[in-house]
């Protein structure tokens, strides 16, 4: 591998786009950059109480170029004039209309503050009726059209989304030529697509969030949308009949945009995939260890060699697909809708009163200091089988079993109850939710032999991974990279430039390792035991209650 050869890796987060450069031959990042939604930002578009979160591709668009501009100037010419290849991750299911052109309605001047023409970002919940409804129809099939993606259909996915900004919007619904998803969309806008029909979808999004599979020969037939609603008809003919893994080429970067980024069309743009698939990637994911990517909520992947996998059905996930994550292996996805939300709504809660400070310096320094000062003092709590419990369910359930009417709950609060023990609560919470997710992988015969930490979260929260550690009663490594998901597209660029023969052979040579790891403490694995019984028994009052 030559020392001049660079790859591109740009990561589509829920707050902001981070690009990263690394060298091909040993994973080195040379330079990265993060690009803040503006408009996110400031609350466009959302309506939080209504579940409703839309993001405005302009975001996405300057997001862009700001980071790989940013990067090849940090990076210099040199650099610049040896990118091979550009790969792209985003959040999912995230998907848009666009017209025949492939360009997201919200783009144009008739629909460009309208937020049913923009991104739909996963966590929006505006369709949890259409979500419902799907269920329930695809009982009356004799095919089970969902047993791919766990039996159960859920509102951050593709068709639920889709159905609601029809029904909700018959001029969006008019309008619109195709339904794409974000990761689909980046990379036919680097090679310049102009025709809807050039869109390359990847296997990833498909698979996980379209209820696309080679079993059904692609889509469920049109009698399962037409008959779920007529608004539906025909709909399928207007998506790819094909799916691409992403070791895969969309194309060569366009002359539009080799110019706007300041690279040569020399270079390779990559079947785009889902954050946490790429990320696994990046945090060089082995067979049965499950790769956790912890921000704002989680992605749990797990890799089985498709001989090993047989014709197993793992309820209750939110997919398995083959070579969503590594060509040539089922890759198994599960999460929780709220991990670091759940942290962020709690900091956000208690510092209501610094709004009335005059010094902005002020309520910016003590805002940064509250989640470690809370973890410190959560560390140093007493573990009491009477302490506070709740259950993390604040966005929904993502799985096992997905639910987006389940709600968030603490109980067991007295007069003595302070954040640093609410807090605990929370973190607990959040790792029994994830406690669940292994346990459902072992209950429907997937091992899962030991746990990877990428993402913000586990870099940053050693207390936060000590109960993690403690909870699941094995150990979790963390690894090195500051960018997993950036640097997983990286390694996908390098492969799809032809610098690698396979995706595995790009991720043993550039992946840059683990700089930490947690073991379980003993006397704490027999509490947090207990406790994980009595957080499945709240979390079945809670559903037992809706």
């Amino acid at each position: 591998m030559s020392q001049y050869a660079y790859v591109i890796g740009v990561d589509y987060g829920s707050d902001s786009v981070r690009s990263v450069i690394l060298n091909a031959g040993n994973g080195e990042e040379v330079a990265a950059a993060v690009f803040e939604y503006p408009r996110w930002k400031k609350g466009l578009y959302c309506n939080p109480a209504a579940n409703q979160f839309r993001q405005h591709p302009l975001d996405y668009v300057e997001g862009l170029v700001h980071t790989v501009k940013e990067c090849l100037e940090k990076a210099g010419p040199e650099v610049a004039r040896n990118v091979k290849g550009i790969s792209v991750d985003t959040t999912g299911s995230t998907p848009v209309a666009v017209d025949a052109t492939g360009t997201p309605l919200a783009l144009s001047a008739e629909f460009a503050e309208n937020p049913n023409a923009m991104f739909v970002l996963w966590k929006d919940h505006t369709s949890i009726k259409e979500a419902d409804e799907i269920n329930r129809h695809a009982a009356k099939f004799d095919t089970n059209y969902l047993q791919y993606v766990g039996g159960i259909y859920s509102s951050e996915w593709f068709w639920a989304k889709l159905l609601h900004v029809f029904r909700e919007d018959e001029k969006v619904r008019n309008a619109t030529a195709s339904w794409v998803e974000h990761c689909d969309w980046l990379p036919f806008l680097l090679t310049g697509g102009k025709d809807v029909k050039d869109i390359k979808r990847g296997v990833c999004s498909a698979g996980h969030k379209g209820i696309w599979s080679e079993a059904f020969g692609g889509f469920p037939p049109n009698d399962f949308f037409a008959s779920l609603d007529p608004l539906l008809e025909g709909f399928t003919s207007k998506l790819p009949a094909d799916t691409y893994t992403a070791d895969l080429a969309a194309g060569n970067l366009s002359e539009k945009w080799a110019e706007k980024l300041g690279l040569s069309t020399d270079v390779i743009v990559g079947i785009g995939a889902f954050d946490a698939h790429m990320g696994a990637v990046g945090g060089q994911i082995e067979p049965y260890y499950l790769s956790k990517v912890m921000g704002t909520s989680t992605c749990d992947m797990l890799v089985v060699p498709v001989e090993e996998f047989g014709d197993k059905l793992v309820r209750g996930i939110c997919g398995q697909v083959h070579g969503s994550v590594i060509p040539g292996m089922i890759g198994l996805e599960a999460g929780q809708s709220a991990f670091g939300d759940i942290y962020a709504w709690f900091k956000h809660l208690i510092s209501w009163p610094l709004q009335f400070l005059d010094d902005a310096d002020l309520q910016k320094t003590i805002g940064s200091k509250i989640i470690k000062e809370l973890s410190e003092a959560a560390a140093k709590l007493p573990l009491h089988e009477e302490d506070e419990l709740a259950v993390d369910w604040l966005n929904g359930r993502r799985t096992p079993d997905a639910s987006q009417l389940m709600k968030g709950a603490i109980m067991g609060l007295n007069l003595g109850s302070d954040a640093p023990a609410i807090f605990k609560a929370l973190v607990e919470a959040s790792c029994f939710g994830a406690r669940a997710i292994v346990d459902r992988f072992i209950s429907e015969g997937v091992p899962v032999k030991g746990l990877i930490g990428v993402g913000g979260v586990a870099k940053k929260s050693p207390y936060i991974m000590q109960v993690m550690a403690d909870v699941m009663n094995m150990p979790i490594k963390i690894h090195k990279s500051e960018q997993t998901c950036a640097a997983g597209a990286a390694m996908f660029a390098a492969t799809v430039a032809g610098l690698y023969p396979s995706v595995n052979d790009a991720m043993k040579a550039m992946g840059q390792g683990f700089d930490a790891e947690y073991h379980p403490i003993p006397e704490n694995v027999a509490y947090y035991a207990k406790r994980m019984k009595q957080y499945e028994a709240f979390g079945k009052f809670i559903e037992e209650s809706i």
